[in-house]
């Protein structure tokens, strides 16, 4: 399986979606959380050209965010990804 990393922060509801999509696979993540750590936060906006929660990389694809995670699943794509 591919590493997956993820930025979020902790009350956002698209990351707690995101996560509980990726648990519930059973999915191993890297959660950077960013709340409050600005030198964290510029890093994910660097990477991302994003503002926003979540950030999801899989493997070294920028997926985007919890919309474009979910989208990837109804469309039967996240599991070949994940697999790599």
């Amino acid at each position: 399986m591919v590493e997956v990393e993820m930025y979020t922060t902790k009350y956002c509801p698209y990351c707690v979606r995101a996560r509980h999509l990726l648990d519930g696979k059973g999915v191993a993540y890297r959660e950077r959380a960013v709340d409050g750590e600005y030198e964290l936060r510029q890093e994910m906006m660097d990477r991302s050209g994003q503002r926003t929660v979540p950030q999801i990389w899989i493997g070294s694809q920028h997926v985007g965010g919890c919309d474009e995670l979910m989208a990837l699943e109804r469309q039967g794509q996240l599991d070949q990804m994940l697999a790599g």
